[in-house]
């Protein structure tokens, strides 16, 4: 008998650096290479000049499992997930203007993501959504106003699912890649939008990274059949150049607002629907979020808001999800800054929910959260964070991990 699930949740931290590039095509700004004879710029997060590492805050989240080609849901099931605090460190995002290349490693052992060193080489790993080879399934396409730049890749070995196999028709729907047996794809893609769009001293970005295997299985009754098996790591982060102690006001009061990023696991019910594996989706997420901050008390509050996008579609999965592409989502969340102990503010969410707005009726049951962040800017003008809420009910698992930015008006 297939054991189908073991929810595995940890909790722990994430940090990302990010280091400057030449371009000629694109910095990390993605302004043009300074020519020959102009004087050199004095270095911004914005128009980098020198190479600059960037601590981060964030989140990621690792998931595996396996799919068969007789049968309907997700078998094998592991997940784990890990939010950091301003003073957690783990991923590092280098970037050096003289060579256009940035170097992504992520060391996060409670949330089983582990990326060493990984280089992305702008132009020749840029891609976008609408061209020749857009990016890979799982990969957020977000607004067109909010400027994300995309680099992308990955290598395969054998060959993917073609017309002639005869597992070909049933795995027609899936977004990832279908392989073939002995064969493997994986590919890894880190995004972010261009600093500068919104906020000049911090930016957020994601990483996604799908490894998908095929494995014919001959059983020693019945007939052959293929096992696909998935290893699928998210993060999503912020980076930048972070406010001095000093800087930070010690009275007053200030609202911050901007944009908000997530990536979201959530498992159906096995008791209410057709699928009694209870196979689990990923799901990112658009929106915002404003922060008012007492500076004299030491306090912030802040609302978030956002629109999941569908989920990523494997084979032989029944494709039956709970939440759709257009769902509403809002949360409610307080922390306490703390800049000699912290390094900036830690807290977590009294409210979230899929709607609009939250009520007694719609929230969701808070397992566990968390809401960390601090300020970036010579003068504290921006914020930058990450957050996670664990949510549910018994035997259903609902995990938002995400990003955010915000600058006063």
């Amino acid at each position: 008998m297939r054991s189908f699930r073991t929810l595995l949740a940890l909790s722990g931290a994430v940090t990302l650096a990010a280091c400057g590039g030449d371009t000629r095509p694109q910095t990390v700004g993605s302004t043009a290479a300074v020519p020959s004879g102009t004087p050199t710029p004095t270095h911004s997060f914005v128009a980098p000049t020198d190479p600059k590492t960037y601590e981060s805050i964030g989140a990621v989240q690792h998931y595996e499992y396996f799919t068969d080609s007789n049968a309907i849901g997700q078998g094998g099931q592991l997940y784990a997930g890990d939010a950091n605090t301003a003073r957690d460190s783990g991923i590092s995002l280098t970037y050096n203007p003289r060579d256009a290349i940035f170097e992504m490693t992520i060391n996060r052992p409670n949330g089983m993501v582990n990326v060493t060193a990984f280089r992305f080489q702008d132009p020749q790993h840029r891609t976008a959504f609408g061209g020749p080879l857009g990016p890979q399934a799982g990969v957020p396409n977000f607004a067109a106003g909010r400027q994300i730049q995309y680099l992308e890749a990955g290598s395969q070995t054998g060959s993917r699912l073609s017309p002639a196999s005869p597992y070909y028709a049933a795995s027609v729907g899936s977004a990832y890649p279908v392989m073939d047996d002995a064969s493997s794809s994986s590919t890894q893609t880190l995004f972010y939008q261009k600093p500068g769009t919104t906020t000049k001293y911090v930016t957020y970005a994601g990483f996604v990274r799908n490894n998908v295997s095929g494995a014919l299985q001959t059983p020693a009754v019945g007939a052959a059949y293929l096992r696909e098996t998935y290893s699928l790591d998210r993060a999503a982060f912020v980076f930048g150049e972070r406010s001095a102690n000093s800087a930070v006001p010690a009275s007053g009061s200030a609202t911050f607002s901007g944009e908000m990023i997530a990536s979201m696991v959530v498992n159906v019910d096995p008791t209410t629907t057709a699928d009694a594996t209870g196979s689990t989706y990923m799901q990112w997420m658009q929106g915002a979020q404003t922060s008012t901050i007492n500076f004299t008390n030491r306090t912030v509050s802040s609302t978030f808001t956002g629109t999941l996008f569908a989920p990523t579609i494997d084979a032989y999965t029944s494709a039956i999800y709970p939440l759709s592409a257009g769902t509403a989502f809002s949360a409610t969340g307080s922390a306490t800054i703390d800049m000699i102990n912290r390094g900036g503010f830690a807290g977590s969410f009294s409210q979230a929910c899929f709607a609009a707005a939250c009520t007694s009726a719609n929230s969701l049951n808070i397992a566990g959260s968390s809401l960390d962040g601090t300020f970036f800017g010579p003068n504290a003008e921006e914020i930058g964070g990450g957050f996670r809420i664990v949510g549910g009910t018994p035997d259903q698992r609902i995990d938002i991990l995400g990003s955010f930015v915000g600058k006063k008006p």
